[in-house]
Formats: C-alpha cells, sequence, structure tokens
C-alpha cells in the first residue's frame, strides 16, 4: 500500500429516533472521492415495535443518492410519485435535479416485528450541466446486477464497469462502485478510476499486506495498483471516478452554485418544493441558513 494513502474515520450523526450512522463523507481532508461527495454507512442495528427510524419527507437539488441495503427494508416514497420498497442487494438512484422531496420509512408490514437495518447511502454530485434536470427514481434489482469472481473475491458491479463488466444502472458520469466479498487467501487486484477509495464494512482485509482498519475509508494513490485480499471473511465497498470540480453542500442541497443553495434552502421554507403524495410530515430547515 503506497504511504501515500489516506484514511478517513467516520464520525458519529444522529438522524433521529436514535438512529446513528457513520458519516465517512464529507469529511476535513476530502470532500469527495470521484464525484461521490457524502457515504453513510447505517446498521447493523436491531430495531422493535417502538423505535421509529422513520425519514420524514425532505427535499434534495444537484445530487442523486445512492442506496444499498445489506439487511432490512424501507418505503421510499418521492415528489415525483415514485414509490419503492427498496430490499438487500437493489441499488435505487433518486435524481433530485431541480428539486425533489422523499421520505424514507420502515415498511407497514414491518412496523410490529423485531427487524434489522444494515446498508449504505451514498450522494452522487451530477455534472454542472445536469444540476437543473429533471427529478427521477430508478430502482434496479439485485437480480440485474453482475456478479463476476476474480482471484476469488465475490464481486457485484453496482456502477460503472470494471474487469470488462457493465453495470446496468444508468449514470451521468464516469464513476465505480463494487460491492467485494472476501474469505482468507483471497486476492484481488483493484481496478484503476482517476480517485478512488475502499471502505471496510466488515471482516479483515488487507492491502498490499497491510491490514486495512475496519469501518475506515482508505483513499488510494491515483495510479497505484494495489492488491486487496483477505485474513478472514471481510465485505469491502470500492468508490471512485471522475471528479466533478468544487461543490457547495448544505443540508441536503448541492450545487455547483452558492446562490442556488441559498435559493432551494428559500424554496423549502415557502413551499415551493413539489410534496410527496401521501405525506405530511416533513423535515423543516435548520435554523441556521447558508451564508
Amino acid at each position: 500500500m503506497s504511504d501515500s494513502s489516506t484514511l478517513i474515520r467516520p464520525h458519529s450523526k444522529d438522524l433521529g429516533g436514535g438512529f446513528t450512522v457513520r458519516r465517512l463523507l464529507p469529511a476535513v481532508s476530502h470532500r469527495a472521492v470521484g464525484p461521490f461527495l457524502f457515504f453513510d454507512h447505517f446498521g447493523p442495528i436491531s430495531a422493535g415495535p417502538a423505535d421509529n427510524h422513520d425519514v420524514r419527507a425532505h427535499p434534495h437539488i444537484g445530487l442523486a443518492t445512492v442506496t444499498y441495503l445489506f439487511e432490512g427494508a424501507m418505503q421510499h416514497r418521492d415528489s415525483t410519485g415514485a414509490v419503492q420498497r427498496i430490499e438487500p442487494g437493489a441499488i435505487n438512484w433518486m435524481t433530485a435535479g431541480r428539486g425533489i422531496v422523499h421520505s424514507e420509512r420502515t415498511p407497514d408490514d414491518l412496523r410490529a416485528l423485531p427487524r434489522r437495518s444494515h446498508g449504505l447511502q451514498l450522494w452522487a454530485g451530477l455534472p454542472a450541466e445536469d444540476e437543473e434536470i429533471a427529478p427521477s427514481f430508478s430502482h434496479t434489482p439485485a437480480s440485474a446486477l453482475p456478479e463476476l469472481e476474480v482471484g476469488g473475491a465475490r464481486l457485484r458491479l453496482l456502477v460503472g464497469s470494471a474487469f470488462g463488466v457493465a453495470s446496468p444502472v444508468v449514470v451521468r458520469s464516469s464513476m465505480l462502485y463494487i460491492d467485494i466479498a472476501m474469505a482468507a487467501g483471497d486476492a484481488l487486484p483493484l481496478p484503476l478510476a482517476t480517485e478512488r477509495a475502499l471502505y471496510v464494512v466488515d471482516g479483515a482485509a488487507e492491502l498490499d499486506g497491510r491490514p486495512l482498519p475496519p469501518q475506515t475509508m482508505t483513499l488510494l494513490a491515483p495510479g497505484d495498483e494495489p492488491m486487496l485480499s483477505a485474513s478472514g471473511d471481510s465485505r469491502v465497498m470500492l468508490i471512485g471516478g471522475d471528479p466533478l470540480g468544487p461543490r457547495h453542500v448544505w443540508w441536503n442541497f448541492v450545487s455547483s452554485r452558492k446562490e442556488r443553495i441559498v435559493q432551494a434552502a428559500e424554496d423549502w421554507q415557502a413551499g415551493r418544493f413539489a410534496t410527496v403524495p401521501g405525506e405530511t410530515e416533513f423535515i423543516p430547515l435548520p435554523e441556521h441558513r447558508p451564508g
């Protein structure tokens, strides 16, 4: 592993109701990896009938949310009218564009049951020319995502192309997102991208023979071709792609123009965003305002 690699350790963020996530991006040292400018890892967490981990309706602009579950289920609803049950192994890609509102709730059939939740949510910035496109939602089921084996490692290609295989998920810039499962003795040569990072979800993974700390992001030096291996069962995520250039990020809004962030905040405060059919609750604008 190159000495120029950098570690990003998570900080805890309470989303409400005792639902805490590990947030890796944005970090002080690195605001993004390729087009990915937000990385949350939640769970595994157990919940029961008395727990409320629902995320009420809230807005986004200028980004795409990328939701991927390892365990559990959530019910997605948004202002385009999309309603989708999100389950493990699928990629759920919501393009905010000029503005979208969505909620993420526990499915009704699971509310009275003991349940577990574990997964990732990333945000990918949109190219400047696409920041104001129409909002949309796309669901790619687990069965449609390519699976392959390289060096013993089992890969699920979530977004982008690698090892001669391409994901069917439609994206608007060059990016890579791979779910890697490894057992002791497996060794995987990592595919190249302009910027890349590894995140160890769990297990004992190594990079060029050096242990990777769990639940930590390791940024890879450009051009390096290190070997990812495992000394025990491990799950590692690889993200990367071409950077999009500077972006302003405030609350749930992303834009290449600071004044657009200010406008979005005013629009949410004034109730000018489209609403989510069937939703009566929403997350209010934070007390502090974008500068």
